[in-house]
């Protein structure tokens, strides 16, 4: 598995809250175990209640490492980044499973065990290492919040030319409209007032 994929866990648990909007996802047992997907069967199976006021915890500094990347200030969001792995550290394991090359020897590559004691802790771990990898192979300034008010989603910009600003299409469509309509409205206030000056 391509580790750098585990951070789309760190960003499934900072956008599972809206701060802007007053939304948090984060409200179940269920709901933690969904955050996992199809991976990690013996983490997910651990979830209990205490799990999540551990994973909304979690949630707030990693907003704070997206936030920081965002804002420019990327050794704040290293340090950040770095004290929660110290806190969640990872266990890598090589693996070969369901990945068989031309002659039917195992691909070896390197997974994230999931053998910390709670749910919560795996999914941090996994969550925190997959970042670091994304953020040293791509660059701090490859995390960013959304631009499109209100949403502030974190997002992983895989932009070719680092363009990303949005955290979707819909945000971006949106942003564009209301710059759009902006845009029509100055127009017409400039068109009005050149109107009443002849």
């Amino acid at each position: 598995m391509d580790l750098a994929s585990y951070a789309d866990f760190a960003v499934r648990l900072v956008n599972s809250e809206e701060p802007d909007r007053g939304t948090d996802t984060l409200t179940s047992v269920d709901t933690v175990r969904s955050l996992f997907g199809s991976t990690s069967a013996r983490a997910s199976a651990l979830a209990d209640e205490a799990d999540l006021p551990r994973l909304r915890g979690v949630r707030t500094r990693l907003r704070g490492v997206f936030e920081a990347a965002a804002d420019g200030e990327d050794v704040r969001a290293v340090n950040l980044l770095n004290s929660l792995m110290v806190e969640y550290p990872v266990s890598p394991l090589v693996s070969g499973h369901d990945d068989l090359d031309d002659t039917g020897r195992p691909n070896w590559h390197l997974h994230l065990a999931d053998n910390a004691p709670t749910a919560a802790a795996n999914y941090a771990a996994v969550a925190c290492m997959g970042l670091a990898i994304h953020l040293t192979e791509l660059g701090v300034d490859r995390l960013g919040i959304c631009q499109a008010a209100p949403c502030r989603n974190a997002y992983l910009d895989t932009s070719t030319n680092r363009s990303r600003r949005y955290c979707s299409d819909r945000c971006a469509t949106r942003a564009n409209v209301a710059a759009y309509r902006a845009r029509k409205r100055q127009e017409a206030q400039r068109a009005l007032a050149e109107a009443d000056q002849d």
